[in-house]
């Protein structure tokens, strides 16, 4: 394997022995620092013990299982995820998704595959969109909300913080870039992550609508972030940049 080109910690989630040795084993070897658990609670203590730059997180766990840890994880933080499951069904995918994972693997694997995508993500994750960098924003407010990119997080209208995942922040990084502008799945698969859009898939449109459920579908029908039949989604909605 190649080596990684920063020191980026992972933490390995998988309740089989074996694997979390073997990935801890080639997961090092390319250049990352990996911690390792066997369940939801080894997962929690490490987290309070170390900083964790991405989740390789399985979803078929003892006691809680990997939707659950996703979901849970999502509610305060943003650490990308990849989920890892040994089933394959499409329905196993949008959930993980719905709950929150940045991507998704299904066993067995080839692990250059997922030193693939664990790059991918966190390339994804900590590049800023050529497209967004001339704005150099620090919070946009729009319909009393406020969109803390420092923090990364939003403040809704009552003043409470709402997490975002990294695929959230991402993604709502666009739409304040370019409020009141249609943008197709295309531009925002692009934008967001800088990847090309295959059309069977889906995963961009849960993502905005997890995001539009962030933002209580406020206002009106479809929320802020509304949909425009055959072209895609805009944020309609004044900004203000700072």
């Amino acid at each position: 394997m190649e080596t990684a080109n920063s020191m980026h910690r992972l933490l390995i989630v998988d309740d089989d022995n074996d694997i979390r040795q073997l990935l801890a084993e080639q997961l090092g070897r390319a250049g990352y620092l990996v911690s390792a658990a066997g369940d939801g609670n080894g997962m929690r203590q490490l987290l309070e013990r170390e900083h964790v730059d991405l989740i390789v997180l399985d979803l078929n766990l003892p006691r809680e299982d990997g939707l659950t840890l996703c979901r849970d994880l999502r509610a305060r933080s943003s650490t990308p995820v990849i989920m890892l499951t040994a089933r394959s069904e499409p329905i196993d995918r949008v959930l993980g998704l719905e709950m929150g994972a940045d991507d998704y693997l299904a066993k067995p694997f080839e692990p250059r595959e997922l030193l693939a995508r664990i790059r991918n993500v966190l390339r994804r994750t900590e590049a800023l969109p050529a497209n967004l960098e001339p704005l150099a924003i620090r919070r946009a407010r729009f319909s009393s909300w406020i969109f803390d990119l420092e923090h990364r997080h939003l403040v809704d209208p009552d003043g409470r913080v709402v997490v975002l995942s990294g695929a959230e922040f991402r993604l709502l990084r666009v739409f304040v870039g370019h409020a009141n502008k249609v943008l197709s799945r295309e531009q925002l698969v692009s934008l967001s992550s800088g990847r090309n859009y295959e059309s069977q898939d889906r995963a961009i449109d849960l993502q905005v609508s997890r995001l539009r459920n962030k933002l209580a579908d406020d206002g009106g029908s479809d929320g802020l972030i509304k949909t425009v039949r055959n072209e895609g989604y805009v944020l309609a909605a004044a900004v203000t940049l700072e």
